[in-house]
């Protein structure tokens, strides 16, 4: 009988992105933590948030249900979105279920870790924080924008992120998993406002940077409006980069093939366009460059081709990768 532990791997993020790459990855031998941003302030989470005083609920939720290896059909119970006349309206019945723990059991972590074991999730979830927190974005003008939901839709070019309030208390357990990991994997992602969110929790942002594990980080298919419109792949590193104050990324991966024009041009009405990676760019930040066709298509919308990012992933932790774009 073989022992030996299986690797250690921290992905960061939040949003649709970090479910996607989730579900591939599981299916690894891989000692697996993700840990999730608690910025959300929109939709049900938004609500609950406020309404109930406790960190947003949604960015878990995914995560959870990403992980999880129950029956389908619990999984779309638990991801079920309430579409009536009355208060339950856009209500996703998880949301309410980890609401409803964290009232039970009086602390949000601990409800997660419940509903983890309820769903016999594959892997650890950790909240990045045991409170919520807001998002502040100074524009280029000198202007101010507060909260996550709000950010992308103030017209205006984002010069920095950060968070409130000021006395924010990353998780030990988090803290241990960074520390621990053999590879940290940081997206797909919202830059300013899934992934940033994370880094930016007091110390949290700063393991990461001292962690010995590799890092990876997994460069957007898609520029976003409001975002980073205009952004090329080495754009989304500077700010990374510069948010942290240090260079920390030892590896990006981006995706090498082409999207179709028709739907190209669909999202060019949403005014985003494919991600240009600036290799020579990339490859001055002292970066490894993996270039894969990591695009697929689904529902009429681009995604994280899932299965073959995560085994690039899988392949990072201890053999050669031979997808790396020459100079």
């Amino acid at each position: 009988m073989n022992n030996k532990p299986l690797p250690k791997v921290v992905v960061i993020g939040g949003g649709t992105g970090l479910s996607v790459l989730l579900r591939g990855l599981k299916k690894y031998p891989v000692d697996l933590t993700a840990i999730v941003t608690v910025a959300d302030d929109g939709g049900s989470s938004g609500r609950l948030r406020n309404e109930l005083e406790i960190p947003p609920p949604g960015d878990i939720r995914n995560v959870l249900a990403a992980l999880s290896d129950v029956e389908p059909l619990i999984v779309e119970m638990f991801q079920h979105r309430f579409n009536t006349s009355n208060e339950l309206s856009g209500h996703s019945l998880g949301n309410l279920i980890i609401a409803a723990l964290t009232s039970i059991t009086g602390d949000f972590v601990y409800a997660v870790k419940e509903m983890s074991r309820v769903l016999n999730v594959r892997g650890k979830v950790l909240p990045a924080a045991n409170q919520s927190v807001i998002l502040h974005a100074e524009m280029m003008d000198g202007t101010f924008v507060s909260g996550e939901s709000k950010i992308p839709y103030s017209g205006k070019v984002i010069k920095r992120v950060y968070l409130t309030p000021e006395v924010i208390q990353p998780l030990p357990d988090t803290i241990a998993a960074i520390q621990e990991a053999d590879l940290i994997v940081i997206g797909p992602g919202s830059l300013y406002t899934s992934i940033l969110p994370n880094l930016l929790v007091p110390g949290l942002g700063e393991q990461v940077c001292a962690a010995k594990a590799k890092k990876v980080y997994i460069c957007n298919l898609m520029t976003q409006p409001g975002e980073t419109h205009g952004f090329t792949a080495a754009d989304h590193v500077k700010a990374l980069n510069d948010h942290m104050k240090c260079s920390f990324i030892d590896t990006i991966i981006v995706n090498d093939n082409g999207i179709p024009s028709a739907l190209q041009h669909r999202y060019e009405e949403e005014m985003a366009v494919p991600v240009y990676y600036d290799f020579d760019q990339l490859r001055s930040f002292g970066m490894e460059v993996i270039c894969d066709e990591i695009a697929s298509i689904e529902q009429g919308l681009i995604r994280h081709d899932t299965e073959k990012v995560a085994n690039i992933l899988y392949s990072l932790l201890g053999t050669n990768v031979s997808r790396i774009a020459n100079s």
